[in-house]
């Protein structure tokens, strides 16, 4: 098992030092699920909230979130994204909806952080903005689902 990158050899916490690392092209992708009611997503995907346009305002959310995820998590390099990608799919034999988050950089770290944040804040979004009319959605499956670039090179869930 390889070693924790943020800890110390006397257990205190760093950022990860990734100066001498080379500048490669990265990207992530992260999907999670919202599982909502049958007239619940019928509503979403109709526009018929009193919110207003659910898709566009969490696909917008989950960008910003991603643009933002070294405010949020407290090791994580401050990165200039070149790409992000929300894509949000209804599923009625879930029923529900499937968010797909994608963040690309050419950098010296890793994406995966702020792929993963921008679906989980997507989906946060979408429960906030229908959770009048569905209060037991449920947001599940969050994970990272492949990174490609940097000295690890191209993973995939599965695969």
């Amino acid at each position: 098992m390889a070693e924790l990158t943020h800890i110390g050899k006397t257990g205190e916490a760093h950022m990860v030092d990734v100066g001498e690392k080379a500048s490669t092209s990265r990207e992530a992708t992260a999907i999670g699920h919202v599982k909502m009611l049958p007239e619940t997503l019928k509503l979403v995907m109709e526009g018929n909230t009193k919110k207003g346009d659910v898709l566009a305002t969490a696909r917008i959310a989950g960008i910003m979130a991603a643009k933002k995820t070294s405010d949020l998590i407290p090791l994580c390099h401050p990165i200039g994204l070149t790409k992000v990608t929300v894509e949000i799919e209804p599923d009625e034999s879930f029923p529900g909806l499937r968010v797909s988050a994608m963040a690309g950089v050419s950098g010296q770290t890793g994406v995966e952080m702020e792929a993963l944040t921008a679906c989980s804040v997507t989906c946060l979004t979408i429960y906030d903005m229908v959770k009048a009319v569905d209060r037991g959605m449920e947001i599940s499956g969050i994970v990272l689902n492949e990174k490609k670039g940097g000295k690890s090179g191209h993973w995939k869930r599965g695969g």
